[in-house]
């Protein structure tokens, strides 16, 4: 998520919490089936520069656009978590399994059902590293499970030109403005931008995926194992940067293929295929760029490209007929 200054100004606030807000249940006034009613809640983790929700909720943006309303309204218990926009993958995985412990708790539920998107991969990975008793299932969307070219490069030419330290306060200010966007208080949460861009990098990744290895594929670009500790494990991602010429975003991600495309092969824009492969392969060949994998910007994708949100509602009733 890299295009959302230019957004947040348009965007109407909320009044700004003195607390750190944590994970924020998504419910329906009203259930039209229990396709999607899974045994235990579906906990989402937000990618780098990720939010649930900027502004309010007459005039906002959500990050899961219209995912997470429609599980509940097709029977799930769906719980969408709150992490540091910028910060390494270690910090953001604390975060959230703080928060998974906190939705265990008010639901009485023993387990979880996770899903997480991009750098929301690396923190549902670390949840099942180190709770995998309280873990029913992971499914990474667009994980950079093996890090990305971008943020490789990106970091490089920040040493070589001597600009880390200034790009770490820039970027790091620009997540506490994500923080008021969502009306919290701006230090809510720790921000650390170059600990972000070595997490997501490859070799940073590199470093993580020796800790946390499971559903990991032995090949370069093959499939992990389904089931691990109990943990039943799965991934889909987008390969086309590309998706509709009407989406502001869109550009951004033809601009970042350039830069990785031709280290990385297919990509989303950002997470080649390869590395966004994790147990189970759903799919990997989805229509989608890196935004449409959350249906941002406000559904906008590509013509005759699937939907994303029918895609999460499968995956909860796969999760459901599993007894999951």
């Amino acid at each position: 998520m890299f295009i959302l200054a230019g957004l947040i100004s348009a965007l109407g606030m909320g009044s700004m919490s003195t607390h750190a807000s944590q994970a924020q249940q998504i419910k329906s006034n009203f259930v039209q089936s229990d396709y999607a009613k899974t045994k235990y809640p579906i906990v989402f983790a937000h990618g780098m520069v990720g939010f649930i929700r900027l502004g309010t909720e007459s005039l906002g943006m959500d990050y899961w656009y219209q995912i997470l309303p429609d599980l509940a309204r097709n029977g799930a218990n769906t719980w969408a978590a709150r992490m540091s926009p910028f910060n390494s993958a270690e910090i953001r995985g604390e975060q959230y399994v703080q928060q998974l412990q906190e939705i265990m708790a008010i639901t009485g539920a023993d387990k979880v059902n996770l899903i997480g998107h991009s750098h929301g991969a690396h923190a549902v990975r670390y949840a099942a590293g180190v709770i995998p008793e309280h873990i029913a299932s992971v499914m990474t969307v667009a994980g950079a499970n093996k890090g990305t070219v971008v943020a490789s490069d990106a970091l490089k030419v920040a040493n070589a030109t001597g600009t880390s330290e200034l790009l770490n306060v820039l970027i790091s200010n620009f997540g506490k403005v994500i923080m008021w966007a969502q009306g919290l208080n701006a230090n809510a949460f720790p921000h650390d931008a170059m600990a972000a861009g070595l997490s997501t990098s490859v070799e940073g990744t590199a470093v993580f995926n020796q800790k946390f290895t499971i559903g990991l594929p032995k090949t370069a670009c093959g499939e992990g194992a389904y089931k691990e500790n109990g943990i039943l494990l799965y991934s889909m991602t987008g390969n086309k940067p590309l998706t509709n010429p009407l989406d502001p975003g869109d550009s951004v991600m033809v601009l970042l293929d350039k830069l990785s495309a031709y280290k990385a092969g297919k990509n989303d824009g950002i997470v080649p295929v390869c590395s966004a492969h994790f147990g189970k392969t759903i799919r990997d060949d989805y229509p989608w760029n890196h935004l449409d994998e959350v249906n941002l910007l406000l559904g906008i994708k590509g013509i005759f490209a699937p939907d994303p949100v029918a895609s999460y509602r499968q995956h909860a009733n796969r999760l459901k007929l599993q007894g999951l």
